[in-house]
This record gives structure tokens, C-alpha cells and sequence, in this order.
């Protein structure tokens, strides 16, 4: 069901938009949460350390399909915010030939280099065998990942976020029984959560795409649409291409972080991936409210509607503050038992990694989610330039960080450029959003 986010009272229409939103979150981080503890319990420690190396570098193939997400979504609400379905459906159309071919493009060149990958990252070489197998298949299904990731931003950018959340529901709910009939009943290690994301996540993409093709066919335009445009695709791409340097530049940076990480050992590689997974629950979905304000901006400003857009940014904080609390609550005060999910008391080393950047970074979520939320208001203005600077202000703080506080505090220094770099990066995006250079008559 398409939804004019243009029309209705700003608060409660953002709040039913970014519901949905948030429960897709909530079931993703469960199958991705569901593939470290399923590894951890039934493969054991190196199974869940090898998971977690290789990450990183399957964070730089997922940034690549969300930034190129961002950019279609941000055009394609503008658009339909002011009617014009034929350029529209043409921007669609346009999205879905370019993620085709630069998917398949980027899945030969992972292919290639997946070991090359995990040795520049330093995996040690007790978990450096399966750290390479995961990482492979899991490239091997990055053209399911990335058109899947297209057809979700179509979707919200029409304002329908519930039909992809149905998608992943199903997709989460298949991945975890696979994960454990994989992992528990065939006992196929890490090779067998691999394949389990590789299965759900395509099935999720074939339904996606059969059901876009549907809806699409339901806009009746006054004259066909282009099957692909080069100038649509530039208007994309200025959005697009900032977004996946700004997603692949955070990824990057977090392997430099991974390799510092990865020469502690085996047991805190364990722990921090345990403890990324639970954290990167909290950030993507302030993350998701903030793609949710991005679509209410650029819809509201091609509407011609910007005073709305104050109001939506508002109402994002507040819908960031109500899941942060929980969050918080969770990971700082029960810490401890959260761990205890991915593995035993047993593992003492990495349970007590685990614990320590859970408390040094969680107090901070209170900072970064107003990044997240002032964020979406420049992507959806697609003031480019402003989003780019608070953010690689953000990770180049925390990685230079990193490395230094790690020579005095050893793994505890790692942890504490976290709380640093969001709060550079938190001062400059609301110094921006403050600053009005969002606003299209500013600009």
C-alpha cells in the first residue's frame, strides 16, 4: 500500500511510516544476532570468531546496497511526492538495470579477493579457513542482497514500509530454522550459516521484485516510462555514490578497527563480534528511523511542504528516544546475561570483551541517535555535502582513536573512541541540520 507521507498531521504520519520500519529491523538483527549464536553454541568459540572476522568485509558489500538504496529511495520520493509518475517509474526502472550489472560486478571481484580480504585483516589462522568459506558464499548471493536492498527502498519511497517488512519476516523466520537445521542437525559449521543467509535472503528478493513488478503496473501513467535513462541515472548516482562512500567508508574504517581488534586473539575477536552484533541491533534501528525521516523530508520538500519537515525531525527524536531507553537498560545493566547468549561462562576471556564494550559504548546511544535523525533530514534534502563531513568526521576520529588509546589501554582504549567520534560527528550534523542548509531555497 503506497502512503502520501505529504498529507496528515507530521507526527502521527511518521510514526505509522517508521513502525514497520523498526520491526523489520527487529527481525534482520534477529536472524543476523541468530547466525553468531547458533555458531557459537553449536560450532563453538572459533566458529563464532571466524562469523565475526569476517564481518567487516561483508559490511563493505552490504554498504554498497544500502547506499545505492539511499539514493534511489531520496529521488524516487521526491518524485512521487510531486506527482510525476512517469519520471517515477523511469527512476525504478533505471535503479533495478543499475543494480543488476554493478552487483554482478562486485560479486566477480569478491570472489576473487575473499582471501586476499581476510589475510589484509589479519584473521589468525586457527579461524582463517572458515573465516574465507563464509565470506564466499556469502558474496555469492550479493545479487539477491542488493536488489532485495533496492526493492525495499522502492517500497518505502512509494510509502509502503509494511510490504517489505512481511518480505523479511518471512526471510528472518526461514533463515534461523535453516541456521539451526545447517548448523545443529547436518552440523555444516560456519559453512552452514552461510548458506542459510544465502537461501532466505534470496527467496526474500525473488518475492520483492515479483511484487514490485505488481504494484508498478497498477500507476497508470500518461506516456511510457523509460526502461533506463542515463540522466535519471546521474541524479541517482549524486545521491547514491556520497551515500556508498559514506556506508563503505564506515565499513573500511571498521576493518581497520577489525585487524586492531584481530591482533588481541581469538578470544576478544569472540566477545567484540558477540557485542558488535547486539550493538549494531541499537544502531540500525536508529539508523532505520533516520531512512524513515529521509523518505518524510524528500517527500515534504518535493511537495513543495518544507515546514513539515521540522516537525518530522522532532518526531524522530522522540521515536529514537523511546527504543534507546530499552536499549540501554538492556545492554548496560544486563550486559552481562546478553553475552551469555552467544556463548558460556566458560569463555571468560571473551565474555568479559564482550561485557566491557557494552558498558563503555551504550551510555552513548543518547548521542548518536540525534546524528542518525539529523542525518535523515540531509539525505532527504540531498544536502550531500553536510552528510558526508559529520559522518567521515565521525569514523576517521574513531579509528585514528583506536589505534591510539589502544598503546596505553590496550582493547579498553579501542572501545572508548566509540563514545568520541559520535559525539564529533553528532555536533556537526545538528550543527547543520540548525544551520537551515537543508532547506531547497537555501540551497
Amino acid at each position: 500500500m503506497m502512503k502520501d507521507l505529504t498529507a496528515g498531521q507530521p507526527r502521527a504520519v511518521l510514526w505509522q511510516f517508521s513502525i514497520p520500519m523498526f520491526i523489520s529491523v527487529i527481525f534482520q538483527q534477529l536472524y543476523n544476532i541468530a547466525d553468531s549464536v547458533i555458531a557459537g553454541k553449536f560450532a563453538g568459540e572459533d566458529a563464532l570468531a571466524a562469523v565475526g572476522a569476517s564481518y567487516p568485509i561483508t559490511m563493505i558489500f552490504m554498504a554498497i546496497a544500502v547506499g545505492s538504496n539511499i539514493g534511489c529511495s531520496v529521488v524516487i520520493s521526491q518524485l512521487f511526492g510531486a506527482k510525476d509518475f512517469t519520471r517515477m517509474k523511469t527512476a525504478i526502472y533505471t535503479t533495478l538495470t543499475a543494480s543488476t550489472v554493478l552487483s554482478l560486478v562486485l560479486t566477480a571481484f569478491g570472489l576473487a579477493g575473499s582471501a586476499g580480504l581476510m589475510a589484509m585483516i589479519h584473521t589468525p589462522e586457527n579461524i582463517f579457513s572458515d573465516g574465507a568459506l563464509y565470506l564466499r558464499i556469502y558474496i555469492g548471493g550479493f545479487l539477491f542482497l542488493f536488489l532485495y536492498n533496492a526493492g525495499t527502498g522502492i517500497f518505502t519511497s512509494l510509502g509502503d514500509s509494511r510490504t517489505p517488512l512481511y518480505f523479511l519476516i518471512g526471510s528472518s523466520l526461514g533463515n534461523i530454522a535453516l541456521d539451526y537445521l545447517f548448523v545443529a542437525g547436518f552440523h555444516w559449521g560456519v559453512a552452514g550459516v552461510a548458506w542459510a543467509t544465502f537461501l532466505a535472503q534470496g527467496a526474500a528478493c525473488v518475492l520483492a521484485l515479483l511484487t514490485l513488478s505488481g504494484r508498478l503496473r497498477t500507476i497508470r501513467t500518461e506516456e511510457a516510462a523509460s526502461v533506463f535513462d542515463w540522466g535519471m541515472l546521474r541524479r541517482i548516482s549524486a545521491i547514491a555514490v556520497p551515500s556508498i562512500l559514506q556506508q563503505s567508508f564506515i565499513s573500511v574504517g571498521n576493518i581497520f578497527v577489525q585487524s586492531l581488534i584481530n591482533s588481541f586473539g581469538s578470544s576478544v575477536i569472540a566477545g567484540y563480534s558477540a557485542a558488535i552484533k547486539l550493538n549494531t541491533f541499537a544502531i540500525t534501528s536508529f539508523t532505520t528511523l533516520g531512512n524513515g525521516v529521509s523518505s518524510f523530508t524528500a517527500q515534504n520538500l518535493g511537495a513543495g511542504k518544507e515546514e513539515r519537515v521540522k516537525e518530522g525531525f522532532h518526531a524522530g527524536i522522540q521515536m529514537a528516544l523511546t527504543i534507546g531507553i530499552p536499549f540501554f537498560a538492556a545492554y548496560f545493566f544486563f550486559s552481562r546475561p546478553m553475552m551469555l547468549l552467544f556463548m558460556s561462562e566458560g569463555s571468560s576471556q571473551a565474555l568479559a570483551a564482550g561485557v566491557q564494550f557494552l558498558r563503555v559504548v551504550t551510555p552513548f546511544y543518547f548521542v548518536i541517535m540525534v546524528k542518525l535523525i539529523s542525518d535523515g533530514v540531509l539525505r532527504g534534502a540531498a544536502s550531500m555535502k553536510e552528510f558526508m563531513i559529520s559522518t567521515f568526521s565521525d569514523l576517521i576520529l574513531r579509528v585514528i582513536l583506536a589505534y591510539v588509546l589502544s598503546v596505553p589501554f590496550g582493547v579498553l582504549g579501542v572501545w572508548m573512541s566509540w563514545p568520541v567520534g559520535w559525539a564529533v560527528g553528532t555536533v556537526l550534523a545538528f550543527g547543520f541540520y540548525r544551520s537551515g542548509c537543508w532547506r531547497w531555497e537555501t540551497k
